[in-house]
């Protein structure tokens, strides 16, 4: 029997290569007083050392790392993360409004250190929500129930998202988008502006039909006018000398047919050739 073990697999033997280099190093690292630490996709790991404090220079990425047992790593999702935030705030005539808002925001990874030093984990609770709320609330303060029902609702948030992301960028955050998901208006109101809104198109609708009739008038007028310019032109035109040499000339198309008839020259009331016999 042939006990020798079998190399005809590389990858099988890279696998348990691997696995055994693992096994060895979480051994290794236990038996010296290294700890581990494993950071998964999508995450960064701040450290804090019982000496030190917080290392400042540098976060931990993405696999796994051995550090000694004094060092204590703190993990952060520095994804795009996005939160619905439900909010109150008074219009320029002191009307209560209502909008949810959804903001998506990230920690800059270049600088997790210190976001961990100023806000720590909890930094939307500390940080985004406060400044996201303190914006929305100065900002529909310009604004009429009316313009942020219909017309105005795009600059609302471009005003919100211009503004929160300047001051919260500052502290380490990046602010990718800021939506108005909703706004609710008291009923009342809002029938009112519905309301208002269908006269209002009403309105441009009769003034549409107004203009398309007076434009078609116009167009009658100026066509009448050509009208009449031309039979003018065609009247002052038509001299006996014109009529009888128009009528010469109509005469000798129908002399030249080959329709049987008989031509009178001279035998007509104005001196025109009389034609009989037409077919």
């Amino acid at each position: 029997m042939n006990n020798r073990p079998n190399f005809s697999n590389p990858t099988r033997l890279l696998t348990r290569g691997a696995i055994l280099l693992a096994v060895i190093l979480v051994v290794g690292s236990l038996a010296t007083g290294c700890m581990t630490t494993t950071i998964v996709s999508g995450q960064a790991g701040v450290r804090y050392s019982l000496i030190g404090g917080t290392k400042m220079e540098s976060t931990y990425g993405e696999g796994l790392h051995l550090h000694a047992p004094w060092l204590k790593v703190i993990k952060y999702d520095v994804r795009v993360q996005e939160r619905l935030e439900n909010m109150e705030a008074l219009s320029s005539n002191g009307l209560s409004i209502g909008t949810d808002i959804s903001v998506r925001w990230r920690p800059a990874s270049e600088t997790l250190p210190v976001l961990h030093v100023a806000y720590g984990v909890d930094y939307f609770r500390k940080l985004i929500g406060p400044e996201l709320r303190s914006v929305v609330r100065e900002v529909i303060g310009q604004f009429t129930p009316e313009e942020l029902y219909s017309s105005r609702r795009i600059e609302l948030q471009d005003q919100i998202f211009s503004r929160v992301k300047e001051s919260v960028e500052s502290e380490n955050v990046v602010v990718e988008a800021i939506l108005i998901r909703d706004v609710r208006l008291p009923e009342q109101i809002k029938v009112a502006i519905e309301n208002k809104l269908k006269e209002e198109q009403e309105a441009e609708r009769y003034e549409f039909t107004i203009q398309k009739e007076r434009l078609e008038a116009e167009r009658k007028r100026i066509e009448a006018e050509g009208e009449a310019a031309y039979q003018q032109i065609i009247t002052a035109s038509l001299s006996s000398q014109f009529l009888r040499f128009k009528g010469i000339e109509a005469t000798q198309q129908l002399a030249n047919s080959t329709n049987a008839k008989t031509v009178i020259v001279g035998s007509g009331s104005d001196g025109l050739p009389l034609i009989l016999g037409g077919q």
